[in-house]
């Protein structure tokens, strides 16, 4: 019922509007804040996330991700620093023009573990509960925006060869 309503209720799609321009939002101004400010560089952040693990009794909590950013973060830190600004400002405006929204959602949603694995709080939580309710919803989410034609389209481009041939009597 739940779903059936988040994937098809015209109120629905209302209301997940409001929610993914707001998250878009967030995202937007992050984003623009990193590629327009000052140069931005996350090696200093990665370095703190390794220096200062998330810890639970004595133990790392997450290793495996700690091992991720000594081994390939930080030695990339130049294009996880370009990845991180670029790739929230795309977030932003693929939730606030309502295109590619599901694929949006989700990216935003792997950035948000990213920071939380890193032991960044925050208001990643909330951002990963909004966009939880944007991904339940699918298509319905982005059908107030330009889902409503971007997606016809790439399905119609996607799938024209995949008609059967028709073979003639």
């Amino acid at each position: 019922m739940v779903m059936n309503f988040l994937r098809n209720n015209k109120v629905a799609a209302g209301i997940l509007t409001f929610l993914r321009v707001y998250l878009g939002w967030k995202w937007l101004t992050g984003g623009w804040g990193k590629i327009t400010g000052e140069p931005f560089s996350a090696a200093g952040y990665l370095n703190n996330a390794v220096a200062n693990p998330v810890v639970s009794h004595g133990e790392v909590v997450y290793p495996n991700y700690v091992a991720f950013l000594e081994k390939f973060a930080i030695p990339g830190a130049d294009v996880f620093s370009f990845m991180v600004a670029w790739g929230e400002l795309l977030v932003g405006l693929g939730l606030i023009l309502g295109v590619l929204t599901t694929y949006a959602a989700f990216f935003g949603v792997v950035m948000n573990f990213s920071f939380m694995f890193a032991g960044t709080i925050s208001t990643n939580p909330w951002m990963i509960l909004i966009a939880f309710f944007i991904l339940a919803a699918g298509y319905n989410a982005g059908r107030i925006g330009g889902d409503r034609w971007v997606m016809p389209y790439l399905k119609g481009l996607i799938f024209k060869n995949n008609t059967p041939n028709k073979i003639a009597a």
